[in-house]
């Protein structure tokens, strides 16, 4: 790798520890095995930095900025309904959570009304995405690593919620699918 794609890996790194300190000091949170999804997507991310612009019309390259494309949606509609519908609360005890997931009620309206892991999702697209700037190896081990943490990100993560929400929680994984509507 080249000096700048240390750099990134090295800088994105020190930030992605910094938000998630909390959350690494409780190996049975989803803040845990988010940790390690972000930390796979952003080397995922310094491997394919040189290949990013390369043949911007190939296949590959049109499925790539599709995914991210859908990745930038998804991120935007699960912060739209948290901001309207989720009733944030800064006093909400739990160190995994970060900021806008401190909710105190059950989001299930707009994209939270087909899946509900939309951050989740964002990153898994996000990953392939990325993946797909480059076949190689290492890419697809990390990418398929990375879906890995977020599926049981998001498994612990219901738990939580679970735990937090209780049945309602339970009767709203009932009607919805994890990462993609219809599917998953």
């Amino acid at each position: 790798m080249e000096a700048v794609q240390w750099l990134v890996l090295v800088l994105g790194s020190a930030a992605i520890v910094w938000v998630s300190w909390p959350a690494l000091q409780d190996v049975h949170s989803h803040g845990f095995t988010r940790f390690f999804a972000w930390e796979l997507i952003l080397g995922l991310f310094a491997l394919n930095m040189p290949f990013w612009f390369a043949t911007p019309f190939g296949a590959r390259q049109l499925i790539s900025w599709g995914l991210l494309l859908a990745s930038l949606v998804l991120i935007f509609l699960g912060v739209r309904a948290f901001r309207r519908h989720g009733e944030v609360d800064a006093r909400r005890e739990d160190p995994a959570l970060v900021g806008i997931e401190k909710t105190t009620s059950l989001v299930t309206t707009g994209i939270y009304h087909f899946i509900r892991h939309p951050f989740y999702s964002s990153l898994l697209f996000l990953a392939w995405g990325i993946y797909f700037k480059r076949f190689s190896w290492w890419g697809l081990g990390l990418a398929l690593a990375a879906t890995a943490f977020l599926v049981l990100t998001a498994k612990r993560e219901e738990q939580e919620n679970i735990r937090f929400f209780g049945q309602p929680y339970r009767d709203y994984m009932q009607a919805t699918r994890m990462f993609i509507p219809f599917l998953f």
